[in-house]
């Protein structure tokens, strides 16, 4: 049997140094890229299971090249890498549109200017705007009349001089004039002007011939959708504004591998020291099958990133809790099954393993190790030769 053993080892040392060397010239690798992939040249031999120990010796292991790595606990690999784009809330990003018709007279501030709520954003000129001011002090003076007349009237009542319905009649007038000054006041607080000067038009002060427009929160100037002498009409888009203190990640996945990722472990961005944590992931394939997934990037210095850059996320696998991280080269095929090759005193022993995923140079294996364990990590062909040849295959 040593005999034999010794004489498998020298053949596959000689394939080993040979480069694996086909008769027609031809190179063929000798470790697998890929530990789902069958070896070049897989040794012929009867369907029963090999056994799992074979002897090896340090001497034999050191001429075929045999190095070895220690297994110290399970260790999860982070996964695929995808591309992904930076994008901003909905929630924290706001678009100042025009409140009515007019001239844009002055943009106050520039693209990617931090402003605080308040802060003053663009003026606009517009008659629209000047009609509104006018409607709201006739409303006002009609609330005026109409209330004076209302306290005539009662007045007029409690000495018996007019019927109650006179006072009916005037109660009816002073709302209405109540109502549309409501009305007016709040035209203008939606077309962005502040309280004082509301009230101090209603109280027939001077009008304004122009609209100045603040910030409503804190945040950066994403950009600016117009320039000043252009005449924009009502709801049309001026600037966008966006507070950057929150970010999200919108990652592009293959459709095969919408659920292949872990709900409970966190996304590294590659290249930065920021991580984001999973949200959800879109029920819509698209057209290029993809679908996407969302996190939230975690807090940090997330003035890294910036909307609209792309970044590369790596997602880590799901289900790979427990598994243990080797070099794909160190996973062998046989018969449709993962074997990996474990140090004993006396040789090897060929364990079976469970490939849970794989990523670049690492695969992620669920097997029967224990902590301390060395396993084969270059030359594993041959190890499979003396393995193979001791079990009884040719």
């Amino acid at each position: 049997m040593t005999i034999r053993l010794l004489s498998v080892l020298l053949t596959a040392a000689v394939l080993v140094g040979c480069g694996g060397k086909d008769t027609d010239g031809s190179t063929a690798s000798t470790v697998p890229s890929d530990p789902a992939a069958e070896p070049a040249s897989e040794p012929a031999g009867d369907s029963a299971q090999p056994k799992g120990d074979f002897a090896v010796t340090a001497a034999q292991m050191q001429a075929l090249g045999i190095k070895l790595q220690r297994l110290d606990s399970p260790t999860e690999i982070r996964g695929l890498t995808y591309p992904a784009r930076v994008v901003v809330p909905p929630q924290q990003e706001q678009i100042l549109s025009a409140p009515v018709a007019g001239l844009v007279d002055r943009i106050l501030v520039a693209e990617h200017q931090t402003v605080r709520r308040g802060d003053p954003l663009l003026r606009l000129n517009s008659p629209e705007f000047g009609e509104l001011q006018l409607a709201l002090m006739q409303a006002a003076n009609s609330a005026r009349l109409t209330g004076q007349t209302l306290a005539r009237e009662r007045n007029l009542f409690n000495e018996g001089v007019i019927p109650q319905r006179r006072v009916f009649e005037a109660e009816l007038a002073a709302n209405d004039s109540q109502a549309r000054l409501r009305q007016s006041q709040a035209a203008l607080r939606l077309a962005g002007l502040d309280q004082g000067s509301i009230s101090r038009i209603a109280g027939g002060g001077a009008l304004m011939d122009g609209l100045l427009l603040r910030a409503q929160e804190a945040g950066t100037v994403l950009a600016l959708d117009v320039k000043p002498g252009q005449r924009v009409s009502g709801a049309d888009p001026l600037l966008r504004v966006a507070n950057l203190s929150e970010l999200w990640l919108d990652i592009q996945l293959p459709a095969d591998r919408a659920n292949a990722w872990s709900k409970d472990q966190t996304i590294a961005i590659v290249g930065s020291k920021l991580t984001a944590t999973p949200m959800s992931v879109s029920a819509l394939v698209s057209e290029s099958q993809t679908v996407t997934l969302r996190a939230r990037v975690d807090a940090g210095e997330t003035q890294e990133l910036n909307p609209g850059q792309f970044v590369q996320a790596q997602v880590p696998f799901a289900d790979s809790a427990g598994a243990w991280a080797v070099p794909i080269a160190s996973v062998v095929r046989q018969d449709g099954d993962a074997y990996v090759f474990v140090r004993t005193p006396s040789g090897f022993s060929a364990k079976p393993v469970k490939v849970v995923a794989s990523a670049a140079q690492s695969v992620s294996v669920d097997g029967a190790f224990k902590p301390g364990d060395e396993i084969a990590v270059s030359n594993v062909i041959a190890l499979k030769a003396a393995w193979l040849g001791e079990s009884g295959g040719e």
